[in-house]
């Protein structure tokens, strides 16, 4: 199982070095917000609308991309594994299919985790050293987290679901914009319990799906 994500790791390094950059771009944007907020509750002004333009746009534009780089992780891994008759071959290995495809799954959630985590320890340690306790509430950063986490998931089961259809150019477009309405959700809905149970049935029917697709299509 661990050469099967090695593998997949580096077919995919461009994923995880996107994931990088824009876990770096994303902390850049998280320390701006906080210390203009640190500011002004110094100074006692109000910081203009510099803060409203990186959160109204900047955030929803980097979780966008990372919603289509996902989408299109998923869809890569399947649809080159179908193309390039990975899965064939590593089969006559005495690989089960099973392992294949949760190598697959390990690997995609390893690319959400690296943009994920730094962007989560950064926001946790600036909340705690310079927002005042009573206007945030205990357990936000972790609450975003999972919410993040389990949309970017969600866009990922669409993109292995894509992937491995025998289409090319439709499929993926009708995969990248489903997995764009999620943004809009998140902003809309919040990151409460409802929305994790709206992701967690989405992510459960989606890999059932994938799942049952890839162990009953001939490789």
């Amino acid at each position: 199982m661990f050469t099967l994500i090695k593998r997949e790791i580096r077919d995919h390094i461009v994923y995880f070095i996107g994931a990088a950059v824009l876990s770096a771009i994303f902390i850049v944007i998280t320390i701006s917000i906080i210390s203009q907020y640190e500011s002004a509750q110094r100074r006692n002004y109000d910081p203009g609308d510099s803060d409203v333009f990186t959160v109204g746009v900047g955030i929803p534009t980097v979780i966008t991309i990372i919603v289509i780089g996902v989408c299109g992780l998923g869809v890569s891994q399947m649809y080159l594994d179908r193309t390039r008759k990975i899965s064939a071959f590593l089969s006559t290995l005495a690989v089960s299919r099973g392992e294949i495809l949760s190598a697959k799954i390990i690997t995609g959630i390893l690319v959400i985790l690296t943009f994920l985590v730094p962007v989560a320890v950064t926001a946790e340690v600036l909340l705690r050293l310079y927002v005042p306790p009573v206007l945030i509430y205990p357990g936000i950063v972790f609450e975003i987290f999972i919410a993040v986490f389990l949309m970017a998931f969600a866009c990922y089961s669409i993109g292995l679901q894509t992937g491995w259809t025998s289409g090319k150019v439709t499929p993926t477009l009708g995969g990248i914009a489903l997995a764009c309405i999620f943004v809009p959700l998140i902003f809309i809905r919040g990151f409460g319990l409802h929305i994790v149970v709206i992701l967690l049935l989405f992510i459960i029917a989606s890999l059932i799906r994938i799942w049952h697709s890839f162990m009953t299509t001939s490789l």
